[in-house]
C-alpha cells in the first residue's frame, strides 16, 4: 500500500479515513501529542484538511469527495507519514482543556494532564473564589495560563517562558482568546523578570526529559523544540531551581503545580524527605506533583 497514489475506487470520506488508518498504521507512526490512535489523528486531518467542524455528522461521512478535496486530503495525510510531523504541527492548532491553541514548532505541542486539573479549579487544593492571581512558568504556546484564565475568568495571570519565539506564540494565543487585560506574557529564565508579586498558584510543565530518553525520543518529538523538552542528566535542571525559588513568589496559602514526567523518580530520589503529593488523573497522565508554600517552608531545597 502506498500512500503516494490514492487508488481510483476511494470515493467517499469514509473511504480516505478507512484507507488512511491503513497507511498510518503500515507507516507505524507515533502518537503521543493529543491523540492516541491513527483513527484519531486521520478522522481529525480529513476534516481540517476539508474544512469542517470536529462534531462534523458521521452520517456525512458517506459523501463522494470531488477532485480538490482529494488532493488536499492526500497531501495532508501524505506529509504526515512522510515528514513524521506532529498532526498540530500540519493544521498549526491544537486543543487544550476544550480551548484551540495556535501552534507552531517553536512550541510543544499541549497534551499535559493538567488540562484536568485546571477545569476543576484546582479543586480541591485551591478556594477557587479566593484565587486573585496565577504564574505559569515555561509557558510554551501559552495554553496553561491561558486555560487557568478561562477557568478564573476574574484572575489575572502572568506566564513566562526563555523563548522568544515561544513569547511570540504564546502572545498570539493571548489575543485570540481576547484575554490582554488579564493575561501576561514575559520573557524570562524561570523567575528572573518575573514581578515581585505573589501568586496563589504556580503551575509548570517544564522541560524535565533526561539525558537517556532524549535519546531515545520517536522522531515525532524530535520536530519540538530540544529547549521544550531537554533539562539535563536527570531531567531536573529546572524543577530544583524552581523548587528553591517558587516561595518567595507564593502567597501563605498558594501552591506549586509542576508536570515532571519520567523524572519523577530522580526527584523523589534527590528529596526522599519531601512528601510529594502525586495528582491522579481520571483521563490518564501522570508525573504531577502538587506541594503548598507551607510544605515549602518547611524543606530546603
Amino acid at each position: 500500500m502506498s500512500i503516494h497514489t490514492f487508488p481510483e475506487e476511494l470515493k467517499t470520506l469514509r473511504d480516505y479515513i478507512r484507507w488512511g488508518v491503513s497507511c498510518f498504521n503500515q507507516a507505524e507512526l507515533y502518537y503521543g501529542h493529543g491523540m492516541s490512535s491513527a483513527l484519531d489523528e486521520v478522522v481529525y486531518l480529513c476534516l481540517h484538511a476539508l474544512h469542517l467542524p470536529h462534531d462534523f455528522p458521521e452520517a456525512y461521512f458517506d459523501c463522494v469527495l470531488v477532485a480538490q478535496e482529494k488532493q488536499q486530503v492526500h497531501g495532508l495525510l501524505t506529509r504526515r507519514i512522510e515528514e513524521k510531523l506532529p498532526a498540530s504541527y500540519l493544521t498549526g492548532e491544537a486543543w487544550f482543556a476544550g480551548l484551540r491553541f495556535s501552534v507552531n514548532e517553536n512550541v510543544l505541542v499541549p497534551r499535559s494532564p493538567i488540562a484536568e486539573l485546571i477545569e476543576k479549579q484546582f479543586s480541591p487544593w485551591v478556594d477557587a473564589e479566593t484565587v486573585e492571581n496565577i504564574l505559569d512558568l515555561c509557558c510554551g504556546s501559552g495554553c496553561i495560563g491561558i486555560a487557568t484564565a478561562c477557568a478564573f475568568d476574574w484572575a489575572y495571570v502572568d506566564m513566562v517562558d526563555i523563548s522568544p519565539a515561544a513569547v511570540e506564540v504564546a502572545e498570539e494565543n493571548i489575543q485570540q482568546h481576547q484575554l490582554d487585560e488579564r493575561v501576561s506574557v514575559i520573557e524570562s529564565d524561570l523567575f528572573q523578570n518575573v514581578p515581585q508579586r505573589h501568586y496563589d498558584i504556580i503551575v509548570s510543565n517544564p522541560p524535565y526529559v533526561d539525558a537517556e530518553d532524549m535519546e531515545e525520543l520517536p522522531d515525532e518529538y524530535l520536530h519540538e523544540p530540544e529547549l521544550g523538552l531537554a533539562a539535563g542528566e536527570d531531567g531536573l535542571d529546572l524543577v530544583i531551581p524552581m523548587l528553591q525559588q517558587a516561595r518567595q513568589y507564593l502567597t501563605e496559602q498558594g501552591i506549586l503545580v509542576v508536570e515532571v514526567g519520567n523524572s519523577q523518580y530522580a526527584l523523589q530520589e534527590a528529596y526522599p524527605q519531601v512528601p510529594f503529593c502525586w495528582l491522579e488523573f481520571e483521563r490518564g497522565g501522570s508525573g504531577v506533583f502538587l506541594l503548598t508554600a507551607e510544605q515549602l517552608d518547611e524543606f530546603e531545597f
